[in-house]
């Protein structure tokens, strides 16, 4: 078996573990499988790009090291490691977002009807922002909150330049983050067991890791 091939099943494993964990609500399990799944997705990623003859892309591989990192911040309780969290999440888009823009998002984005996108998102954004304002404003996040929702944004609508994968990508990780807001900000409560994050988070980071790497190799 290919290194590649093995080491994506053992961040498929951790992902369906780390899933168990926040539906049963297991410290312990998610403290064991939550820190391995990203340096597994880099992992991956680098291993096949060199197996196919790319050179993998620093700035994925980057945004896949600052979201390891940002999870590795939010496992732990308190305000000041949200914001920490928040900041290294934050860098993680800002790789993203570079990374886009210099393999072409701009230009593909400038034409109908690729340029509904980021007007959608955007629309998106401003209804968030303004449903969650208050409680934010209340727990001293909302400008924090602000910043980090244009960043990820634009990871969100640049990605839907490069394919439905990325593009999907983009969506769910939006998605994600949207659900942690309304959990910070008590706005609403989700029904059923508190997987949707964790599900929305993973196939997030999946979906831009492979869709960026099929795009590397066709």
């Amino acid at each position: 078996m290919r290194a590649d091939r093995l080491v994506l099943g053992l961040f498929g494993v951790a992902s369906v573990l780390n899933i168990v964990a926040s539906g049963i609500q297991s410290r312990p399990l998610d403290w064991a499988t939550k820190p391995l799944l990203l340096p597994l997705l880099a992992l991956w990623f680098f291993l096949d790009q060199r197996a196919k003859g790319a050179r993998p892309t620093a700035g994925i591989l980057a945004a896949l090291l600052f979201s390891w990192a940002g999870d590795v911040a939010l496992q732990f309780d308190g305000g000041t490691a949200f914001i920490i969290g928040m900041a290294l999440f934050g860098t993680a888009h800002v790789c993203y977002v570079t990374t886009f823009v210099r393999n072409g998002a701009l230009a593909r984005m400038r034409r109908l009807p690729m340029l509904l996108v980021p007007i959608g998102y955007a629309v998106f954004l401003v209804a968030a922002l303004t449903w969650l304002w208050p409680a934010l404003s209340d727990a001293g996040l909302a400008v924090p909150m602000a910043v980090y929702g244009t960043l990820l944004s634009s990871t969100a609508a640049l990605a839907a330049a490069f394919g439905w994968r990325t593009a999907l990508g983009g969506g769910l990780f939006l998605i994600s983050d949207l659900l942690i807001a309304v959990r910070v900000a008590d706005a609403f409560t989700i029904p059923g067991p508190p997987v949707w994050v964790m599900v929305t988070y993973i196939a997030a980071q999946f979906l831009l890791a492979t869709g960026w790497a099929e795009r590397r190799t066709t």
